[in-house]
């Protein structure tokens, strides 16, 4: 039997690394790394292969490989492959919008912006006991054609700028993050603020907290940043509705056309930077040659959609939504997420805090974890109480959280001011993929957890 369908992908990918803590520069590191993966569907199995070459011979020899791959593995593998969806395949050329470019850029200034503002943390403020600033960027180059007609050529820069301030109360360290992370130039990365604004923000947070208190928890009315409620779009939501995780048994296998949130939420999964530029997970087309394209996963509270490559699209008789992503050459595509969010509503935040009789503002997300029932728990810099619609004590150490969907259903409010708000971090699964998330400030009820 031939093969059915193959695909082959060049990627070079060039990267810089930067970090500065405690006055010491830690790493400067540029690299390239470059090569081809290919992909044979023959006799209902995968084969994939990758070779860091694009001499005939060698590239040839990884074909031979692929394909030989998905011969043995059909031999023993259960459950076939159906084929691929048909899909409106990329033909052409790709760059994204750039200010700045990153190659113009020389590493020494953008050394020299990483120094000048880990510097100015430590120098702000003696209850700065460490300070620690990172520079990162990725620019990409791929060419991907496939033996159904599809090709596309794709430019992409992603730059990244976190700081970090670390204060010490008794034993306990206070830390402030701020961080910046596009789909974009240099000028994009900084077009709001400069990164010494960045490593400011970072020294008032930490000084903030340093005296805030712990709070004991309990079921509160919330009012979530747009980070936080991306983070829960992305983490509690997003991974529960990729089509390998559905077909493997996740919560959201049994909710399509069911109501699973307030009418006030519309949750979207897209490849452009929907309402305001620069969204990190920005991605025209994907590892599979399909074009990108909104995706509507939650349609005022009701779930509508789940996000697929070419195949399960094919087996969930849907059509591709261009979600198939690679990391790196070596890697084969599976299902990611790209900009995840909640789309904005009518309110003004400060209409929404002098409306809250009382609660909480939350801001800043940290660390957390979310699993396939969509339960979560996640970790936030800074809680401010709500009494009477007016902001007052500080709280530090505080967690969220609850089951995605339950937490949903009780939104009452979303403004209107959008923010994406996770364009500096990495969604792991397998292999790392830039992402973002955002929405305006959103109100519902969730568990806090304190001391």
């Amino acid at each position: 039997m031939t093969s059915t369908y193959a695909d082959a992908r060049y990627h070079v990918r060039d990267l810089i690394s930067i970090s500065v803590a405690k006055g010491e520069l830690e790493e400067v590191n540029a690299s390239q790394t470059a090569g081809i993966g290919i992909r044979v569907l023959k006799n209902g199995s995968w084969g994939f292969a990758s070779v860091n070459s694009i001499k005939k011979d060698d590239m040839l020899q990884a074909a031979k490989s692929a394909e030989r791959i998905a011969e043995l593995t059909a031999t023993t593998r259960k459950t076939k492959s159906e084929g691929l969806a048909e899909a409106k395949l990329a033909k052409g050329s790709f760059e994204v919008d750039i200010r700045g470019r990153l190659e113009d850029i020389t590493t020494e200034e953008k050394m020299n912006t990483v120094v000048k503002a880990e510097k100015l943390m430590r120098s702000l403020d003696a209850r700065i006991v460490s300070a620690r600033c990172s520079y990162n960027e990725i620019i990409d180059h791929k060419c991907f054609a496939s033996t159904d007609g599809g090709w596309f050529e794709m430019y992409d820069s992603k730059p990244e700028f976190r700081a970090a301030a670390i204060c010490m109360s008794g034993d306990e360290s206070v830390v402030g993050l701020e961080a910046s992370g596009v789909t974009g130039g240099w000028k994009d990365l900084f077009s709001k603020r400069d990164s010494d604004a960045i490593a400011e923000t970072a020294v008032r947070k930490a000084v903030r907290l340093l005296e805030a208190s712990h709070m004991k928890g309990g079921r509160e009315m919330v009012i979530l940043d747009p980070s936080l409620v991306g983070l829960i779009s992305h983490e509690a939501v997003g991974h529960t509705v990729e089509a390998d995780f559905v077909k493997s048994g996740s919560v959201a296998k049994q909710k399509m056309g069911e109501r699973v949130a307030s009418e006030l939420v519309t949750l979207v999964d897209s490849g452009a930077s929907e309402y305001v530029p620069g969204a990190a997970g920005t991605l025209p087309v994907d590892d599979e040659g399909v074009l990108s394209r909104k995706v509507e996963i939650i349609k005022r509270g009701v779930m509508v959609g789940y996000l697929h490559d070419r195949e399960t699209a094919r087996s969930f008789n849907a059509e591709p939504t261009g979600n198939a992503r690679a990391f790196s050459y070596n890697d084969e595509p599976i299902i990611r997420m790209r900009n995840t969010y909640i789309e904005p509503g009518n309110w003004g935040l400060d209409e929404l805090i002098e409306d809250t009789k009382h609660g909480y503002l939350l801001t800043g997300a940290l660390n957390g974890e979310a699993d396939a029932n969509a339960e979560f728990m996640f970790a936030i810099q800074e809680a401010r109480e709500i009494t009477d619609g007016i902001l007052g004590k500080r709280y530090r150490g505080v967690t969220i959280s609850g089951s995605a969907f339950e937490t949903l259903s009780t939104v009452d409010a979303i403004t209107r001011e959008f923010q994406w708000d996770m364009g500096s971090g990495y969604c792991g699964k397998g292999q790392l993929a830039k992402v973002d998330g955002g929405s305006g400030h959103m109100r519902c009820k969730v568990l806090l957890g304190g001391r």
